[in-house]
C-alpha cells in the first residue's frame, strides 16, 4: 500500500545506505548472518500490504512488539492480533524507540526515506522493494524441530525461497539428517495422519513421526508413512479390522504408557484425526493419569477430506447450513445408539455416515422413516483420497442396493444430502 511522508514539505531520497549497493562486485560479499533477539522489543514495519502481511507471522512468533504504519492497511494485516496499527502516513518520529525496523510500502521514496532515518538511529532497517538500498536483509527462513535455518541469495528471493522449502522438505522426509545425539524426550504424540493419501499428513505430524522411538499404527493410517521409517522404530500394529481382528484399547493403552516410561517418544499413528471417532481422548487420558507426557496433533479428517476428494463439499452457500457427522457402528435402535434418527432426518444440511457399510439399509430406513425424502442424494466414497478411490452415487431409497450391487467395502464414506448430487468436479 502506497503511503506518503506527512509533513508536507518535499524530501529528497537518500542514496543507498551502505557502499556495496553502487558496488555489484561489493554486493557479492554477502551479508552477515545473525539471529535477533527480539522478545518484547519494539518493531516498526511501514506499509501494510501483501509484503507486511508475509512478514508479520514471523516477527509475531519471535515475540517482537510489532508498530504497523500504513494509511490503508489490509484486512489481514489489520486483523492480526498483537500488533499495534497506526492507520496514517510515516512520520519521522515513528521509528523512535525501534531495534528493527522494515520498510514495505510501495512507494520507493518513501521506503527510502524510512531507511535513511532509521539509519540515523542506528537501527537496521530492511526495505522490502529493493534490499540493495537497506541495512538488512530478510533471509528465507524454515523451522525443523527445534532448529532455525536462513538462506540467503545475493537478493534473488525465488532463489532463496526454493532453496528454502527444499531444505525444508529433505529435514521432513529424511533425505537431510541432522547428526545430533538428542532424542525426542520420552511421552506420547497421538498423530492423525489424514484421510489415507501419504501427503496429507500435517507437517507437524510428519516431524514427529521421523523422531519417534515407536509407532503405533492403526490399520487406516496411511502404510507408506510407515515404510518411511528407518529400521531402528519399533512398529506396534494396532489394527482393528471391521467386524475382524482388533487390538483391544485397554491393550493400546498399555503399550502407549508402557513404551513411554521406558524412556521411548511414542508416536499413535491414527487415520483421520484422532479425535474424531480415533478414541483419541481415552489414550489422552490413560496417558495423563499415568503420568506420561501427550500432546496431540490434529489431522485432515476424512467425513470432511473424502466428500471433497471426490468433488463434493460438506457445505455450499444458500443449500446446507449443518453438517452431521455420525456414527454407524451400531444401527438405528440398538441401545448403544446415542443418535437421534428422527431428528436427523428433519435437517436439511448435509448428513456423513461413517463405519456404516455394513447397515446402509437400516440408516437409509430410519432416515425415510423420519421423513427424508427418497429421492435425497446419496454419495459412497470408498477409499477416499487414495489411488483406489471409487464414487458411487444413488439415492436413499437405492442407496443399500447400489451398494450391495456394487460390492462397496470399507473403508467408504456415505454422504447424505444435496451436495451429494454434485458432479462437477467428481471424480
Amino acid at each position: 500500500m502506497s503511503s506518503g511522508v506527512s509533513d508536507g514539505a518535499p524530501r529528497a531520497h537518500p542514496q543507498p545506505a551502505h557502499p556495496e549497493a553502487d558496488d555489484p562486485a561489493g554486493s557479492a560479499r554477502g551479508h552477515y548472518l545473525v539471529g535477533l533477539d527480539l522478545v518484547g522489543r519494539k518493531v516498526v514495519v511501514v506499509g501494510g500490504g501483501s509484503v507486511a502481511q508475509r512478514r508479520l507471522p514471523n516477527l509475531i512468533a519471535a515475540g517482537a512488539d510489532v508498530h504497523v504504519v500504513a494509511l490503508d492497511p489490509t484486512p489481514a494485516v489489520e486483523s492480526t492480533p498483537g500488533v499495534t496499527i497506526s492507520r496514517r502516513t510515516y512520520q519521522n518520529g515513528d521509528l523512535d524507540g525501534a531495534w528493527y525496523v522494515m520498510a514495505c510500502t510501495d512507494d520507493p521514496g518513501v521506503n527510502a526515506q524510512v531507511v535513511a532515518d532509521a539509519e540515523a538511529r542506528h537501527t537496521y532497517c530492511v526495505r522490502a522493494d529493493d534490499a540493495r538500498f537497506g541495512t538488512a536483509v530478510t533471509p528465507a527462513s524454515g523451522r525443523h524441530r527445534d532448529l532455525q535455518f536462513g538462506v540467503l541469495a545475493g537478493g534473488d528471493h525465488r532463489q532463496s525461497a526454493a532453496l528454502r522449502a527444499a531444505i525444508g522438505r529433505a529435514l521432513a522426509d529424511g533425505s537431510l539428517t541432522v547428526a545430533d545425539d538428542v532424542p525426542h524426550p520420552p511421552g506420547v504424540a497421538l498423530v492423525g495422519g489424514g484421510p489415507g493419501d501419504p501427503d496429507l499428513i500435517t507437517v507437524h505430524g510428519q516431524k514427529l513421526l521421523q523422531q519417534a522411538d515407536v509407532v503405533v499404527a492403526d490399520r487406516l493410517a496411511p502404510p507408506q508413512l510407515l515404510a518411511e521409517l528407518g529400521p531402528q522404530v519399533e512398529i506396534v500394529d494396532a489394527a482393528k479390522v471391521p467386524y475382524g481382528r482388533a487390538m483391544k484399547q485397554e491393550a493400546i493403552n498399555a503399550v502407549l504408557v508402557d513404551r513411554a516410561r521406558a524412556g521411548k517418544f511414542v508416536v499413535r499413528l491414527k487415520g483421520g484425526d484422532p479425535y474424531v471417532y480415533g478414541r483419541g481422548f481415552e489414550e489422552v487420558q490413560a496417558c495423563v493419569e499415568a503420568g506420561v507426557p501427550v500432546t496431540v496433533v490434529p489431522g485432515i479428517t476424512s467425513p470432511i477430506a473424502a466428500p471433497a476428494a471426490a468433488g463434493i463439499p460438506v457445505t455450499h452457500r444458500g443449500v446446507t447450513h449443518e453438517v452431521v457427522i455420525a456414527s454407524g457402528h451400531v444401527p438405528p435402535g440398538h441401545p448403544d445408539s446415542l443418535v437421534d434418527w428422527e431428528a436427523v432426518a428433519r435437517l436439511r444440511g448435509t448428513l456423513v455416515l461413517m463405519m456404516a457399510v455394513e447397515r446402509i439399509d437400516a440408516f437409509a430406513d430410519a432416515l425415510l422413516a423420519g421423513g427424508k425424502p427418497a429421492d435425497t442424494p446419496v454419495a459412497m466414497i470408498e477409499n477416499g483420497s487414495l489411488p483406489t478411490q471409487r464414487v458411487l452415487r444413488s439415492d436413499l431409497a437405492a442407496a443399500a442396493s447400489t451398494a450391495a450391487a456394487q460390492g462397496l467395502r470399507p473403508p467408504a464414506i456415505l454422504v447424505v444430502g444435496e451436495v451429494a448430487g454434485f458432479t462437477d468436479l467428481a471424480s
